[in-house]
């Protein structure tokens, strides 16, 4: 199956996670090769407005800023999706019922795997952008 239609697959966890009031967080990190960006990171944001998730940019070069947008749902898979591959390989969904493992093999097909929780409670994300 292509890492596209797997990714699909792991956002409908993702969703489904937010519904049950137990996504933790999302990570998209194991690079190809060494670019500027080191990680993106996407946390719960309950507000007024509804449901927005802050997505964070984390740079390699310490004299880079990271980078934070409040983003809808729909508008955070956009950009996530437009990073697999490049540079992203992995995806790590967190949740307080399990951890789910999103790879993208060399061959460009992508699997899913799921552990133990690492996180217990769910922790609303703090932003600059108040």
């Amino acid at each position: 199956m292509s890492y596209e239609d797997v990714f699909v697959l792991l956002w409908e966890q993702v969703k489904e996670s937010i519904q049950e009031g137990n996504f933790v967080k999302l990570t998209m990190a194991k690079t190809i090769g060494k670019p500027k960006l080191k990680n993106i990171f996407v946390r719960p944001v309950y507000s007024e407005d509804g449901f927005k998730v802050l997505l964070k940019f984390r740079y390699r070069l310490r004299e880079m800023d990271d980078t934070e947008d409040k983003l809808t749902l729909d508008e955070a898979f956009i950009i996530l999706k437009s990073h697999l591959r490049n540079p992203f390989s992995s995806v790590l969904l967190f949740t307080t019922t399990k951890d789910v493992l999103f790879k993208i093999n060399k061959k460009g097909a992508g699997s899913i795997t799921e552990n133990l929780p690492t996180f217990h409670k769910v922790t609303q994300a703090e932003s600059d952008l108040e």
